[in-house]
């Protein structure tokens, strides 16, 4: 019986997760400016620099892991 390969697993959404408290403070503007604009009827309104600079923050604090998870 051949050695059956395990299917790769990422672990991208967990490290992420776990960063999310680190950017605690990015994660709060974001859904701060998420409950803000839910009333403008223009569609105007939005929250790209909000989202950016949360993202950002977990990307930083993910990538080690993840590399090293890759190798």
């Amino acid at each position: 019986m051949e050695d059956e390969e395990e299917d790769p697993v990422d672990h991208k959404l967990e490290v992420e997760t776990a960063c999310a408290p680190k950017c605690e403070a990015f994660v709060r503007a974001y859904e701060a400016c998420a409950t803000r604009i839910e009333s403008d009827e223009t569609g105007e309104a939005h929250c790209t620099g909000q989202y950016f600079d949360m993202y950002k923050c977990v990307d930083e604090c993910a990538k080690k892991e993840i590399m090293e998870r890759t190798v």
